[in-house]
């Protein structure tokens, strides 16, 4: 049996997407898109509000067309593949 690998993604844009284009005719657009959550503190009353940032990138005709029709701000909705990439801090002790 073969898993779905789709995550569906409501936000809003953090800046323009970028867009490079290479010489074989292949192109990328990248560009952030922040979810938030809000909720209320059963202890104290508090209203809470967390917000994840989400890299996407596209590639060639599709990308060319998010780049085109998006800019900081838009209220977006991406069904995208997940790929997660992982790094180390150099800084972080540990």
């Amino acid at each position: 049996m073969r898993g779905v690998n789709l995550v569906v993604l409501v936000g809003t844009l953090g800046a323009n997407p970028e867009s490079k284009s290479f010489p074989n005719g292949g192109s990328l657009c990248n560009f952030s898109i922040a979810t938030s959550e809000k909720w209320q503190s059963k202890q104290t009353g508090e209203w809470i509000e967390q917000t994840e940032w989400h890299r996407i990138v596209i590639k060639n005709r599709l990308g060319e067309i998010a780049h085109q029709y998006s800019k900081n701000a838009s209220k977006v909705y991406v069904a995208v593949k997940s790929k997660t990439r992982q790094w180390t801090d150099q800084n972080c002790i540990g």
